[in-house]
């Protein structure tokens, strides 16, 4: 079986398919390159009004997803109109319940402004009026008034008294009656020698003068109530002329706006009501010997904006960073006035559900669900079709602290959520709820299909990717690099990887080196000296394990003849960065019933898709060999020096090859190691890190030195896949290293032992000295066995009876 041609380990991009020299000249890409299906699906599930049609954006990240989206949803909310303002305001009947207010684009921070104004010139206005001429004479004529009623009621008393020889005398515990004569008091030692009838009358007088006094003295708390309100009643109408004439102007700018005049209707009356806040001067309090002025609080006028989108026409795009319950749908804050927590309606805060209403607002599903309770408040939101801000402690009754009730906000907003494929399937899963929110998925493809149309796209994206990060120019030699890398990311020769951040990380640091080595463009050499950086940042621990096998602490063979022994490849991903690890697999067979013990399984460091290879391996030695007999044997595989857990079934090849090997006593070749899944018909299977497998095992055998007999046995299926460095290539086309593809496991074992596998004829018996012949031998002279010793053990049975 001859080796690969090296043209077919390398899919190389021809630069002179081009016909640009730079990147500079190539117009920048204006398509959505290989995501029809995707966008598709976001132009759908934007364009849809209906509820529940969410998005839920699915890919890996490092796909250039969220940016496409982004760019799309701004493209259409630039034509959409202009959402609504959302406020709240007072609700004077109900202060802890205050009421939303919804205003055209713009009017909301108007409004605001317009009842900053009014009540800034009120507390600059009023004390002036009050404090004017006019009104202290009004209320001086109102206390003269009432002043001089008092006086004449009194007045009069003492007259008649007078005429009755009693004197009215005003002293500091009141109005007290005496008798007198000529209009001085009576001592008592001589009112004590009157007589008897003279002081019964006197007596009956001062009660009957008492009563009238007593009369005029109940009346002196309703005529100073009376006096209050005339003067309450001035300061109103005085009030009312200036606020009615300042609010009649606020009414002509809002005439349009019934909720906004139904609101400076009720301002207008609170104000009357509390015409005193507006003339109390800024008070000055010691709080812990710090003089601290407290001012008047009218926060019952303003309007709190919680969104206003009149800055950037057409529709809100928000994205929230850190999605926690309260930054999704708001919260009410408190503030601390001498040791106790209050709150008011201007303490609420806007969530982003608030902020885009009426738009659009993309989430991380990841941080989404990491944040407790945001996931179920996001839902509740969107099953509601309102927004209703509550805290935590008030939805489950962990506080009993008295706080604000704002009426709930309408919502109508475009939720899409971005995140892995896992993400999207769990949920779909396990919550029921999910799939009537989110109806729409965009699914983006990793790759797309490599052809000389998308070569040219590809140079597109090349150059819009550089223009937009500054970076230098691109020539067509170091465009093709960046596209043979591409399909190396996608391990596909046939396909490009789209995941734009690999691809912008890459021109950016080939930009660098271009720059260090003072080049106008960006040569090919300059991406490959990238290429190769990134590499050397992250092989540290591949070379310390490589500098375990040439030092012989790891024991691999990379020459020689051993039987039941065989390299196996297996890949180790660190972070972004994959290798492959060469590790030799053993397997012993002896006189038993069949059982194929998995070394790795019964340590417990077996994967369960690695002990399906094992299974489907040991199904089909049976399928193959012991159709007629029993299979008398039993075998144990194991992968040396192996201390960590072996999943995947990419070794079933290298494992049924070392049996065969050991079951027919044939050696196998060390200069070889082998990689592929097998099925139960002995058809090889394709598996994934191809090309670091074979460049991890090339790697071994050139710090040892090739012999041109080296080389690496991987699936015919595997062909596509090839994108091999290129000093693999050079050493496969000078015949210094070998990649064959197999396609069962026929093949496999005649390449590693140099026999052939044979076939079975119509009888099914296989030709002399194959493979095939000696491994069936065997396992007849195990039956054999078998058969003797069940005899043996039937006679000494019948002896015994």
């Amino acid at each position: 079986m001859h080796p690969l041609e090296p043209q077919r380990l390398y899919q190389s991009c021809e630069p002179d398919q081009f016909t640009f020299r730079t990147t500079a000249e190539l117009a920048d890409l204006t398509e959505i390159i290989g995501q029809a299906r995707a966008m598709d699906a976001v132009y759908f599930g934007a364009g849809i009004r209906q509820e529940g049609y969410n998005l839920f954006v699915l890919g890996p990240p490092g796909m250039g997803k969220y940016s496409m989206v982004q760019q799309f949803l701004e493209t259409k909310a630039s034509q959409a109109p202009d959402p609504s303002d959302w406020c709240y305001i007072n609700n004077f009947a109900q202060p802890h319940k205050p009421k939303m207010l919804r205003l055209p684009a713009g009017r909301g921070e108007a409004l605001r402004a317009h009842m900053e104004e009014l009540v800034d010139y009120l507390r600059s206005a009023i004390p002036a009026l009050f404090e004017g001429e006019e009104y202290r004479n009004k209320v001086n004529a109102i206390q003269r008034e009432y002043h001089e009623q008092q006086e004449r009621e009194i007045r009069e008393l003492s007259d008649e008294a007078e005429q009755k020889e009693i004197v009215l005398l005003h002293t500091p515990d009141g109005f007290v009656l005496a008798p007198s004569r000529n209009r001085d008091v009576i001592p008592p030692d001589e009112y004590e020698k009157l007589s008897k009838k003279e002081r019964e009358r006197i007596e009956a007088d001062i009660a009957e003068l008492q009563t009238h006094l007593e009369k005029i003295l109940s009346q002196l708390p309703q005529r100073r109530r009376a006096r209050a309100e005339r003067i309450r009643q001035l300061s109103r109408d005085l009030m009312l002329s200036t606020v009615g004439q300042m609010i009649k102007e606020l009414r002509a700018n809002y005439a349009d706006l019934p909720e906004v005049l139904n609101f400076f209707n009720q301002v207008q009356r609170d104000m009357e009501l509390h015409v005193d806040d507006f003339r109390k001067p800024d008070e000055t309090v010691n709080i812990s010997g710090m003089a601290v002025i407290t001012h008047q609080a009218f926060n019952n006028y303003e309007i709190n904006v919680l969104a206003a989108n009149h800055k950037k026409p057409g529709a809100p795009i928000i994205s929230e960073d850190n999605p926690t319950y309260s930054n999704l749908v708001g919260r009410v804050e408190y503030v601390s006035q001498f040791g106790a927590l209050v709150t008011n309606f201007t303490l609420i805060k806007p969530g982003a559900l608030h902020r885009a209403n009426g738009g659009y607002l993309l989430l991380d599903v990841r941080k989404v669900l990491m944040q407790p309770f945001a996931w179920e408040g996001l839902k509740r939101a969107l099953q509601a079709g309102r927004i209703h801000i509550e805290s935590l402690g008030q939805i489950y009754s962990l506080v009993s602290t008295v706080s604000l009730e704002p009426e709930p906000i309408p919502l109508d907003a475009k939720v899409v959520l971005f995140g892995d494929r896992i993400f999207y399937y769990l949920l779909q899963a396990y919550d029921p709820e999910f799939s009537e929110l989110f109806k729409v998925a965009a699914d983006f493809e990793e790759t797309i299909e490599r052809n000389p149309e998308s070569h040219l796209l590809y140079a597109q994206l090349i150059a819009t990717l550089a223009r937009k990060d500054d970076l230098l120019p691109y020539d067509r030699q170091a465009v093709a690099r960046v596209i043979e890398h591409s399909a190396r990311l996608a391990d596909d020769s046939e396909k490009l990887s789209m995941h734009m951040r690999s691809i912008a990380d890459l021109l950016r640091e080939a930009d660098y080196w271009a720059r260090a080595a003072g080049h106008a463009v960006v040569q090919a050499s300059d991406v490959q000296q990238a290429i190769d950086f990134q590499v050397r940042r992250q092989d540290r621990i591949r070379d310390r394990l490589y500098e375990a096998i040439l030092r012989g602490t790891l024991m691999i063979d990379t020459q020689g003849l051993v039987t039941g022994q065989v390299n196996g490849l297996s890949v180790i991903a660190l972070g972004g960065f994959a290798f492959a690890q060469p590790i030799r697999i053993t397997a012993t067979s002896r006189f038993g019933k069949g059982d194929l013990v998995n070394i790795e399984r019964e340590a417990k460091l077996s994967g369960s898709i690695h002990s399906k290879g094992v299974l489907i391996l040991s199904a089909f030695l049976a399928a193959r060999y012991a159709k007629n007999q029993p299979l008398a044997f039993s075998a144990s595989l194991a992968f040396e020096q192996s201390y960590g857990m072996v999943e995947g079934d990419s070794a079933s090849l290298a494992e049924l090859c070392a049996l065969l090997s050991n079951l027919a006593n044939v050696p196998i070749d060390q200069s070889l190691a082998i990689t592929g899944s097998v099925n139960q018909l002995g058809q090889v299977q394709a598996i994934g890190g191809v090309n670091e497998k074979i460049e991890g095992f090339f790697d071994i055998c050139a710090a040892r030195g090739l012999t041109g007999k080296q080389g690496v046995l991987i699936p015919a299926t595997n062909m596509q896949h090839l994108m091999l460095r290129r000093n693999v290539v050079d050493a496969a086309a000078a015949g210094q290293f070998h990649i064959y593809a197999v396609e069962n496991v026929d093949q496999a074992i005649a390449l590693l032992t140099g026999l052939t596998a044979g076939e079975a004829d119509a009888h099914g018996k296989y030709p002399a000295d194959s493979i095939n012949h000696r491994v069936a031998a065997r396992l007849a002279e195990l039956a054999r066995i078998t058969r003797s010793f069940l005899r043996r053990d039937g006679k000494h049975s019948s002896d015994n009876q």
